[in-house]
């Protein structure tokens, strides 16, 4: 006996149906890349933040760096030694010690060239730029905390009273200003250090 294979017409359906199968596949294709490319994009996007914040970082650090080599460069260590040597007890203390502030010069008032006065200003100008940059938050005011708390508490103490007598003759309330926020700042973030740690 012969057996006769007896072909049939394909079924249509089973042509529509791979046509479907093969768009399924291609658009799940399409948008597995869309949704790879978005992961990786994103990945760089976190990249990029992360060696945007190390690099802030390190200007930050660096910048602090700087600062401390003009804190224990010469003529800052002088006039901070020479300032700290100075006895006074307020305002009209340092007056009488030391000599007036202003004097009335063939220009209207001048400032006087002392040398305790020009002790005062080296310090009080060098933690001004500090507290500027502190309060613009272009240093790390941990790391600012970790270099120069204790200094900047012994200098405001000192400084505070001729400061406080300058802003009143020369009727200048914001003359060291930012040494006072540097010092204000600092001793906030001491006595949260201190909080943490009981």
């Amino acid at each position: 006996m012969m057996q006769f294979l007896i072909l049939t017409p394909p079924n249509p359906f089973f042509w529509v149906s791979v046509v479907v199968d093969i768009q399924t596949v291609s658009i799940a294709i399409a948008s597995a890349s869309v949704v790879a490319g978005v992961v990786y994009y994103s990945l760089q996007i976190r990249h990029q933040n992360l060696q945007i914040q190390q690099q802030n970082k390190m200007r930050q650090t660096d910048l602090v760096v700087r600062l401390y080599s003009a804190f224990i460069g010469k003529e800052f260590l002088d006039a901070m030694m020479k300032l700290l040597a100075l006895e006074f007890k307020d305002y009209e203390d340092y007056v009488n010690k030391y000599g007036p502030i202003l004097s009335v010069g063939k220009y209207g008032l001048a400032i006087n060239d002392t040398p305790e006065l020009r002790y005062l200003l080296i310090v009080d100008n060098f933690f001004n730029q500090v507290g500027i940059l502190l309060y613009r938050k272009l240093i790390d005011a941990d790391l600012v905390r970790d270099v120069f708390t204790y200094r900047v508490e012994l200098l405001w103490k000192k400084a505070e009273p001729v400061i406080q007598g300058l802003r009143k003759e020369l009727n200048q309330p914001e003359a060291g200003i930012w040494f006072e926020y540097l010092h204000n700042e600092l001793k906030k973030r001491e006595q949260k250090l201190q909080k943490s740690k009981t």
